[in-house]
């Protein structure tokens, strides 16, 4: 039974398209970027209780901008489990934990860089928000996953052209599997809320928010793209003797 299918089965929940292909990627990497009310928390809670029923004495690491988003995450998985009729507890080590009768853990951790750390044999590490989480933060749990190998999802939407997030969807490379879903392409969100959205919240807000797109901050004097296309690695630099 593959996740998708288990996740019907056994949560009682119907993912779309989209969903099923996040839940189903044997992808070690990957990116969603995904509009505002898309379910992505949701998708990464069901991903993070399939890990743990199936995977015994295994460990998940949700992250977030903050410990408050990564204890709502928990609290979706955990909300989860009782529809598998598992009656989950603390693991008695991390504030924000789960901890099922196989020995398996799903753990929340605070965005501070110098707490996190110490955690290894990560089997699943699941980034929500990821476009507002620091990159000291993205470089202190990645080191996590290199004895055990295991799979990195990134989940967000847009926040500019910063950041890992931004730099993993342009320029990741080919290992990172990439799933997009607008908010057009979404079946929850009318058409008619969208167009209210996009008369409030202006071009640039409804673009990021809800179509996807990484556009650059209303502050910036030049485009990036135009400054990246401006870089050349054979000019030799200025040297002033």
């Amino acid at each position: 039974m593959d996740a998708a299918a288990w996740v019907r089965e056994k949560l009682g929940f119907e993912p779309d398209g989209a969903q099923e292909r996040v839940l189903v990627s044997g992808s070690v990497r990957g990116i969603l970027n995904c509009t505002r009310q898309w379910g992505k928390s949701t998708i990464a809670a069901a991903k993070a209780v399939h890990q743990a029923y199936t995977g015994e004495e295994s460990l998940t690491l949700v992250a977030s901008p903050s410990g408050r988003q990564s204890a709502e995450l928990v609290r979706k998985a955990e909300e989860f489990a009782k529809r598998l009729g598992i009656r989950t507890k603390g693991d008695g080590q991390n504030e924000i934990s789960l901890e099922f009768a196989n020995g398996a853990r799903i753990v929340g951790l605070p965005e501070n860089e110098t707490t996190i750390r110490g955690f290894s044999s990560v089997a699943l590490l699941l980034i929500d928000e990821a476009s507002r989480v620091s990159d000291d933060v993205y470089r202190a749990i990645r080191p996590m996953l290199a004895v055990s190998e295991g799979g990195l999802w990134l989940m967000s939407t847009p926040c500019g052209k910063r950041g890992f997030f931004y730099e993993a969807w342009e320029h990741g490379g080919r290992e990172w599997t990439r799933v997009r879903v607008t908010a057009e392409e979404c079946p929850r969100i009318s058409r008619a809320y969208l167009e209210e959205e996009r008369n409030v919240l202006g071009d640039l807000w409804f673009r990021q928010e809800y179509l996807c797109e990484f556009v650059d901050s209303v502050n910036g004097i030049f485009d990036r793209d135009l400054i990246e296309a401006a870089m050349r690695d054979e000019v030799k630099p200025l040297v002033i003797r």
